[in-house]
């Protein structure tokens, strides 16, 4: 017996179009039809091709702004409290890790009790611990963190091997140079830790409380590292901003673009951008510097910055140039609202929720930048 398939298959398009609707096709209707079908898919394909053909304008104008934006810094975040590179003149001038070491000692002492946490959470309870502000913690989020079987002995490896990596850190913290206040601080962080660890691992056990009763112990400890930290940044970053001004004169620091690459989690008030927006023209740094958070650090951030900062740039003359009749849709371009989000939320009858925080960066196109010669996405 043929197939429904095999039928079609074989069957001409006029006789399949009888048998299945019980109805007399000729052939010159057939072909009506299938010309009709033919002429749709041509005309929706050439209006395709329009947007197509404006990405392309767009993305040609992007490439040869990118060689034109002048002068730039680029700031990735990373450990070491930031690399920033100097852009002037379509080159690029220097690349500079600013801040003083101490920055990155003194954050990696105040991690300790987060990393203590990552080696025990996923043996959590599945319960809300009773801790002060446990009503804070999702219980949902919980279960999802707490993902171990209860009475799983997993974390005891893990958390031995963090042991030893504390224990060196504090047989060797005397000779590290260390601020006096610092050094003080981290030996507290460093020694509770290690008193935590051992009474766990003796007791075969934990609990949220007992880790609760150590963290609130050496948060004192912790915010001095903060400080230490927070001072060593201002200090490189500013006097960097001081040496790279002169450099360029003040004509053209008056027009600096900044871009602050970021991932999401540390976007809004990011450290570098609190600092540097004191250091620039103050009537244009509210359009000059530029947060872009990303979904991870990418692999040529100099390229990433800049082709999302030429997409920014252009974008600010187009607004005022095709939407100079509707000053509110002109924002919308402008910035990082949808051009069609309002008119979807009066559609809806919603409001716009109240933006928590930046969001993610615009991915990179692949392509080859100007200034570094590398190919690069997010």
């Amino acid at each position: 017996m043929a197939t429904r398939r095999g039928f079609l298959g074989t069957a001409s398009a006029v006789g399949a179009a009888s048998l299945l609707t019980g109805q007399s096709v000729s052939p010159a209707s057939a072909a009506t039809t299938g010309g009709a079908a033919t002429d749709e898919t041509a005309a929706r394909n050439a209006i395709r091709n329009v947007n197509a053909g404006m990405r392309s304008h767009y993305a040609t104008l992007k490439t040869e702004l990118i060689k034109q934006l002048s002068p730039v810094v680029v700031v990735q975040n990373n450990a070491v409290g930031g690399r920033f590179t100097l852009i002037n003149g379509g080159k690029q001038v220097e690349t500079v890790d600013p801040v003083p070491a101490y920055f990155e000692l003194a954050k990696s002492i105040a991690h300790v009790p987060l990393g203590i946490y990552s080696v025990l959470a996923a043996y959590l309870s599945d319960q809300v611990p009773n801790i002060p502000n446990s009503e804070r913690i999702d219980p949902h989020d919980l279960d999802m963190v707490a993902f171990k079987t209860p009475g799983d002995k997993g974390w005891t490896a893990p958390l031995t091997s963090f042991r030893t990596t504390l224990q060196s850190a504090l047989t060797r913290l005397a000779t590290a140079n260390l601020p006096a206040d610092l050094e003080v601080s981290c030996d507290r962080i460093l020694g509770e830790a290690v008193r935590f660890i051992d009474a766990s691992l003796k007791a075969g056990t934990f609990d949220m409380v007992s880790f609760n009763r150590f963290a609130a112990t050496v948060y004192p400890s912790v915010r001095v590292n903060m400080t230490f930290a927070a001072t060593a940044q201002i200090t490189g970053i500013e006097s960097l901003m001081k040496r790279w001004r002169t450099l360029i004169g003040e004509k053209a620091w008056s027009d600096l673009y900044v871009t602050v690459l970021s991932i999401w989690t540390t976007a809004e008030l990011n450290q570098a951008s609190i600092i540097i927006r004191r250091t620039m023209n103050q009537a244009k740094v509210d359009t000059h510097l530029i947060d872009l958070p990303t979904v991870e650090t990418p692999s040529d951030p100099i390229f990433v910055a800049l082709d999302n900062l030429a997409r920014i740039v252009q974008d600010n003359v187009a607004a005022e140039m095709v939407f100079n009749t509707d000053l509110k849709v002109a924002d919308a371009l402008k910035g990082k609202e949808d051009l069609l989000s309002d008119e979807i939320l009066q559609q809806i009858g919603g409001s716009a929720p109240a933006a928590r925080t930046a969001g993610f960066g615009t991915a990179a196109r692949s392509g080859a930048c100007p200034v570094t010669g590398h190919t690069a996405s997010v």
